[in-house]
């Protein structure tokens, strides 16, 4: 029987040994740590976003300059594929209000835990093993190259190091699953690159994504130590790149001590962090009032308040408290709160200056890969046969709604029907 390593127990690593395990394959999965899903688990602490329901090209439209390669996965496995399979293993889904599709119970845990009964007691197919504190090192021989004695003319052989020393493993074909470079202390922490760059495997840097954001000259003590951890809510933000790229939504973010962060910088966080990495800074517009338009501010705002306090006059006519204010009186001088045009501007377009992103491993979610250009279109790496790809590691990026998830599964799904297809030619 063919067996096949599946390095990496995340969503894709797991979906490609579903797949090859219903083919009959003899599949055995190695993971550095000492339990199975972590990142998936801690992802879906707050309800587990599983996919979207939005049309397909709409959905598809989510993954930017990746789109045709990652919606050639979902012909394999899609965003309805993602419902129906959660619903094989008893785990019935709906839609919520904004689209996204949870599990009604919003837990990953019995999710999780469906799957792996399935994959170690599968009704049809091969039992998977599961080897834990086991992390992938490198290659124990140098791999055959396409050029030589043909494709997959020898097994391949990796190594690994574990808690009782090193151990050598053997197989027909390989998947690596092993994520980006973000929340390293689950186990995504991009050691993999120099492996597969050193077999002529191209590989961009990692980058963060669906990330916070430090502000240009940070926050005063006054303003951070009141309001980080804050929402500003029912808000909008606008920002156009170098490129005349605009992006405008509604929604809510957070203050942190040296930044932004939350829903709304994420959704633009891959348009800021490559404007940052061009021009050393980007400038996002924050509409404190979105509802309202400008005349309507500037009316309120010229309103005669009387013996009022300015501040009394923002929170009487237009509602502008806590956070509001304060990030006004934040970024505008004396002048600027008292002269009740640019006041008025600054409520509706207050610019607020980033000048770099979060550290990767702060990110939920990482830029930047394995170059489909350097792959087959089943996700095989060109430079070595039998080595396949699939999950965050490849080169792709997308928002938070569970436009990630479904990506990496989709992607888990087809490696594994591409390494079936390999070993039968094999």
């Amino acid at each position: 029987m063919k067996k096949v390593v599946v390095v990496g127990a995340g969503p894709a690593g797991l979906m490609a040994a579903e797949v090859l395990s219903s083919a009959g394959v003899a599949v055995a999965i190695f993971d550095a740590m000492p339990s199975i899903g972590r990142k998936f688990l801690l992802a879906g602490k707050g309800g587990l976003n599983l996919t979207h329901s939005e049309p397909a090209d709409l959905f598809a439209s989510r993954y930017g300059q990746r789109r045709a390669q990652i919606e050639a996965l979902f012909k394999t496995f899609d965003a309805a594929s993602v419902r129906s399979w959660a619903a094989s293993l008893g785990i019935e889904t709906f839609v919520g209000s904004s689209g996204r599709v949870f599990p009604v119970d919003m837990k990953a845990a019995p999710l999780l835990r469906a799957w792996l009964a399935r994959l170690r007691h599968p009704q049809n197919g091969t039992p998977v093993e599961f080897f834990m504190r086991h992390r992938w090192v490198g290659w124990h021989q140098p791999l055959v190259s396409s050029s030589d004695q043909g494709q997959g003319a020898q097994a391949i052989e990796l190594d690994f190091e574990t808690p009782r020393g090193s151990v050598q493993v053997s197989a027909d074909a390989v998947v690596l699953a092993l994520g980006g470079g973000s929340w390293a202390h689950l186990g995504s922490n991009g050691a993999w690159v120099p492996l597969l760059q050193a077999k002529g495997v191209a590989v961009t840097p990692l980058l963060p994504s669906n990330c916070g954001f430090d502000v240009k000259n940070g926050w005063t003590e006054h303003f951070a130590s009141r309001f980080a951890g804050q929402p500003f809510k029912s808000v909008a933000i606008s920002f156009t790149n170098s490129d005349g790229v605009v992006f405008v939504r509604k929604g809510e973010f957070v203050v942190t001590q040296t930044g932004v962060e939350g829903s709304l910088i994420y959704a633009a966080s891959s348009l800021m962090r490559n404007e940052i990495m061009v021009n050393g800074q980007a400038i996002f517009q924050l509409d404190l009032l979105p509802d309202l338009s400008q005349e309507r501010v500037l009316a309120e705002v010229l309103h005669p308040r009387g013996t009022r306090s300015l501040s009394s006059h923002l929170k009487s006519r237009l509602h502008i408290e806590g956070i509001k204010a304060a990030i006004l009186h934040e970024l505008l001088s004396k002048e600027q709160m008292h002269d009740p045009v640019q006041l008025a501007q600054a409520i509706k377009a207050l610019p607020i200056v980033l000048k770099a992103a979060r550290p990767l491993d702060e990110a939920i979610s990482s830029a930047g890969g394995v170059l489909f250009e350097g792959m087959t279109e089943g996700l095989m790496l060109e430079p070595l046969p039998g080595v396949f790809c699939a999950g965050e590691m490849l080169d792709w990026e997308a928002p938070t709604g569970g436009y990630l998830l479904t990506a990496c599964l989709a992607s888990g799904a087809h490696a594994g029907q591409s390494v079936a297809a390999f070993l039968n030619k094999k």
